[in-house]
């Protein structure tokens, strides 16, 4: 029977948004984290008339009171022991919010928090900083909502400065709406948002840095590239779509009515009205920063509200560990952890004496690493054909903490970690950029290798080296217990070591520890 204290607590959050209204239900457990259980979603789209009167409009706090009595009832439906709502930039401006609040608060027995300006960019900064890594990099996060924009400019996965811009998606939409051609509307739009973005930070510190959007309109911007692409919508956290392709979009989108723009796939209708505001400021952003593209995050405001309800304001900018969300899907998936992470051992020690041979870059360990971690959560549907079933479970997972290129890859590796190697007969590898079938080729043939020096699920493997001798390598096993035999460890890499030795362009030999030839 389960130990009542070692159940996860169940943890509710709303966000009441200027265009729309979240609900977010999760389990959180210490070692795994957190795991999405429920979600609900209305569009009241408060901010609406609020740039011209100051106040919420009366239709739109009914609609807004009517959705958050029906998500507490899901909310306590569902067992929820905490429920957190916080409020952002339409309560937070109107006359009318803090009046709105109280009712919530009155009737519904709904503590409504309304956040300033900063406190929202942190949450939404949270969410990002739980899901990329960010260490060793310059990162601008920008959130769209309907009423504001927020910005988070970090270093090293250090906050630096925040800025909160009068820039979002329905009160941009509401001050170019005058202009009755879509094409004049977004010159306005655009151009107020330069005027805006002109002196709202420093802009010449973070040129060309990492650009990762989170809201409704980075996920449609994303969703939108890759049905254009022929690339599946969905999962769309960590897509990359290029500043070109923000550009296309919008010039595309402008030459349409809202009735066409509803129709175009990947962008939810509901947004056809405010997606050319989302798109005029991504695009004046991008420039600013004259960056190359900009990263979509399926995460935002309520998961960091999660997890500064599990946290508190514990670690907000501290470095998060990039294998947690791979180690909690492998557990979730009922994985052999102890397997799994002798493997990742062994490919990392085989890429250390490998990977210059191969012609490796250092992005190549980590994609390693996550395959390796990954690379049998197949066999939580059958040990058949796992590799194929590891294939589909990392394409579709939630939260892994990759990019979707990132995604990909690690699926790919994964899948040829037994059986035949990568072959231009799959359409997931033939569709890929010949740098990116190097990638998993060579990455492939060293997973393969290392798996199958763990054949016995024992880590009876202690150490290995490796010895290039004209055109042969030869890889040397260790036993973790002196004198133990290696022979299943020995046969199993044996039968795998075909995709690294085309990948090396030479023969490998297996022995064991004991020198018995060159």
């Amino acid at each position: 029977m389960t130990d009542p204290a070692t159940d996860p607590e169940r943890l509710g959050a709303i966000d009441v948004g200027s265009n729309s209204i979240r609900l977010l239900v999760a389990d959180w457990d210490p070692n795994t984290g957190l795991t999405i259980i429920d979600e609900e979603k209305a569009q009241p789209r408060l901010a609406a008339g609020l740039s011209r009167t100051g106040t919420l409009d009366p239709d739109a706090m009914e609609e807004a009171f009517e959705a958050l009595r029906l998500m507490v009832g899901v909310a306590e439906r569902r067992g929820v022991t905490r429920l957190a709502a916080v409020a952002t930039s339409a309560i937070r401006d109107a006359s009318n919010g803090p009046a709105f609040a109280e009712r919530v608060r009155r009737e519904l027995g709904l503590g409504l928090q309304i956040i300033s300006a900063d406190h929202e960019a942190r949450l939404s900064w949270r969410s990002v900083r739980h899901h990329f890594r960010l260490e060793e990099t310059r990162a601008v996060v920008a959130d769209i909502g309907g009423g504001s924009v927020e910005l988070v400019c970090a270093v090293d996965g250090l906050v630096e400065l925040t800025a909160s811009l009068p820039l979002g998606a329905v009160r941009l939409t509401e001050q170019g709406g005058d202009h009755a051609d879509p094409r004049k509307a977004v010159n306005a739009m655009r151009k107020e948002a330069r005027r805006v973005l002109k002196r709202a930070i420093p802009w010449g510190d973070w040129r060309q840095t990492l650009v990762i959007g989170s809201g409704g309109s980075f996920t449609n911007l994303a969703r939108m590239a890759a049905a254009r692409r022929g690339q599946p919508t969905d999962p769309i956290h960590g897509t990359t779509v290029s500043t070109g392709e923000v550009e296309a979009l919008l010039e595309w989108l402008s030459t349409m009515s809202r009735d066409g723009r509803a129709a175009v796939p990947g962008l939810n209708p509901m947004r056809a009205d405010i997606i050319l505001a989302g798109l005029a400021v991504t695009a004046e952003l991008l420039s600013r920063l004259d960056a190359r593209e900009v990263t979509a995050s399926a995460y935002g405001l309520r998961e960091g509200l999660l997890l500064e309800m599990v946290s508190g304001d514990q670690a907000d900018d501290a470095p998060s560990d990039p294998l947690a969300p791979l180690r909690e899907f492998v557990d979730r998936c009922r994985g052999d952890r102890g397997h799994v992470e002798h493997v990742r051992l062994l490919a990392l020690a085989l890429h250390e004496r490998l990977g210059h041979l191969l012609g490796c870059t250092p992005e190549e360990r980590w994609l390693l690493e996550a395959a390796a971690l990954l690379h049998d959560v197949g066999q939580l549907v059958s040990y058949r054909k796992h590799h194929r079933h590891s294939y589909q479970l990392i394409m579709h997972a939630e939260r892994l903490g990759l990019g979707a290129r990132e995604r990909h890859l690690v699926a790919l590796i994964s899948r040829y970690h037994r059986k035949r190697g990568p072959s231009r007969r799959d359409p997931e590898y033939a569709e890929l950029e010949p740098a990116d079938r190097k990638i998993v080729r060579r990455l492939a043939g060293l997973l393969r290798v290392a798996d199958g020096l763990d054949r016995g699920h024992t880590a009876a493997v202690d150490r290995l080296t490796v010895t290039i001798i004209e055109d042969q390598c030869v890889i040397r096993a260790y036993p973790r217990i002196p004198g133990a035999d290696l022979s299943l460890e020995i046969w199993g890499a044996n039968r795998k070591r075909d995709v690294l030795e085309r990948a090396l362009g030479m023969e490998i030999v297996l022995a064991d520890g004991v020198p018995t030839g060159p």
